[in-house]
């Protein structure tokens, strides 16, 4: 495995490589970014609007729940289909269709009625959103090496912090203006703007997003074929290791293992993210508003760079191995020390443990990812990544039930005890994680550092 790896450092040392690589991020990753930032607050802003449906629409806590976590039984249905629409008529179009369509049933959502109409357009909004965060990975892994991929991964993951640092604020601000405004409700006016932003966000995309480095008018002929080059050498790396077409990967012990660790990532990531605004209320005794998503986004900034700098130095697989466990296990202990917090009356520091643990699972995010596209190509590609992200985040509709039980079941006035069950998946996760040392995969001498030894 030595040559491969010789072969692969000398690439990445390719001013002309690393000229394209550049290229490719400046041109990219803006339009991906904006696309994620406006699908993570379409599907997270109802957690402003909690208070306000049940006593304007009667939605009880039970219906929310159902309506915040239905959304990935539809998102989970289509993936799979999603993912390999794309593979077929390109990133450009398909990405470009999913924010379409997902912006007008987030638009929908200020004619809401009553819980019946409220659960429906949570499932359609993840059957239409459906194969955009899997797209976007199979894009991005078809343009960027292996080596600066979670890169790239934890540059796209920064959509998630920017929409509640940005998110935060604007829905509190939107929900200020419309209850200020006869006639309307602040909730209505939320989610109509943020709604249309994707609309116009999808059409944005269809002018900026490149399906291939072969169609990029912006490379020299130079460029297309260094960054060419080494992106058919690990495809061939991985065709000749990785499973082969849909029912392959599908059945794959690889991509279930990793299913698992995202499923548990995701019931951190969403039995926090659904709840934040509440919690930030219930810590500092405000009511849902502006000065709330202020503070709300707080952990968020400080995740944005977290991620951004973790994402840079994990380019080897003992990085990534490590770093992986450890950021696994800060967000269980902080999410249960947030729930201690809040079950003891103290603000500040539960504040603290919620932005710890916002850091650490959008730092463990991109690098989650870095291992099933070191695997999985073409087809075996659309539908592996597209069973571990489904499958994966059914964690987000496991979370706010999963809590709203607890909390029923054992009720206190902080809710802490819901927090703390949520907690705990990680803790499986950082060890399935650590566990990937026993794996051996031909892919992962491309990333060796300095030697031509396994970095196991």
């Amino acid at each position: 495995m030595s040559a491969p790896t010789e072969v692969h450092r000398d690439h990445m040392k390719d001013p002309v490589l690393r000229s394209a690589i550049r290229k490719a991020s400046f041109r990219l990753m803006p339009m991906l970014v904006i696309l994620y930032v406006v699908a993570f607050l379409d599907r997270t802003n109802v957690g402003f609007a909690e208070a306000a449906l049940e006593m304007d629409r009667g939605i009880s806590a039970g219906a929310y729940a159902l309506g915040a976590g239905i959304f990935f039984i539809g998102y989970a249905l289509f993936e799979i289909p999603s993912n390999l629409l794309l593979n077929k008529f390109g990133a450009k179009f398909w990405l470009a269709r999913i924010a379409i369509t997902w912006g007008i049933v987030s638009a929908c959502f200020a004619f809401v009625q009553g819980e019946t109409s409220f659960i429906i357009l949570r499932f359609l909004l993840g059957v239409t959103e459906a194969g955009l965060f899997p797209g976007v990975i199979m894009f991005l892994a078809a343009w960027f090496p292996n080596k600066v991929r979670v890169q790239m991964f934890a540059i796209f993951y920064l959509a998630q912090p920017f929409s509640q640092m940005i998110g935060a604020p604007l829905s509190g601000s939107l929900i200020n203006v419309g209850d200020a405004v006869p006639g309307i409700a602040g909730w209505q006016l939320m989610f109509g703007v943020e709604g249309l932003l994707a609309v116009v966000a999808g059409f944005a995309a269809y002018f900026f997003l490149i399906n291939s480095p072969q169609d990029a008018k912006f490379l020299s002929t130079e460029e297309k074929r260094a960054l060419l080059d080494v992106m058919d050498q690990e495809n061939t790396v991985k065709n000749e290791t990785g499973p082969k077409g849909i029912g392959a990967a599908m059945a794959n012990g690889r991509v279930w293992y990793f299913t698992i660790i995202y499923f548990c990532l995701q019931i951190a990531v969403y039995g926090t993210t659904f709840y934040l605004p509440q919690q930030v209320s219930q810590l500092t005794g405000q009511a849902v508003g502006i000065q709330v998503g202020l503070i709300a986004a707080i952990p968020w900034f400080f995740g944005l760079f977290a991620c951004y700098f973790v994402g840079r130095y994990a380019n080897s697989v003992v990085r990534r191995r490590t770093l992986g466990t450890f950021f696994f296990t800060t967000t269980g202990l902080c999410i249960l020390g947030s729930a201690w917090a809040g079950s003891n009356g103290q603000p500040i520091l539960g504040l603290v443990f919620i932005t710890l643990a916002v850091c650490s699972f959008l730092s463990v995010g991109p690098i989650t990812w870095a291992y099933p596209t070191a695997f999985l190509a073409g087809t075996a590609a659309a539908a592996g990544i597209g069973l571990i992200n489904s499958l994966g985040n059914l964690g987000g509709f496991v979370a706010p039930i999963l809590r709203n039980s607890v909390n029923e079941t054992y009720p206190t006035e902080s809710g802490a005890v819901g927090i703390a069950v949520l907690g705990i998946l990680p803790f499986l996760a950082a060890a399935m994680f650590w566990g990937t040392r026993w794996f051996t995969m031909k892919a992962d001498a491309l990333l060796a550092e300095g030697t031509a030894s396994s970095p196991h």
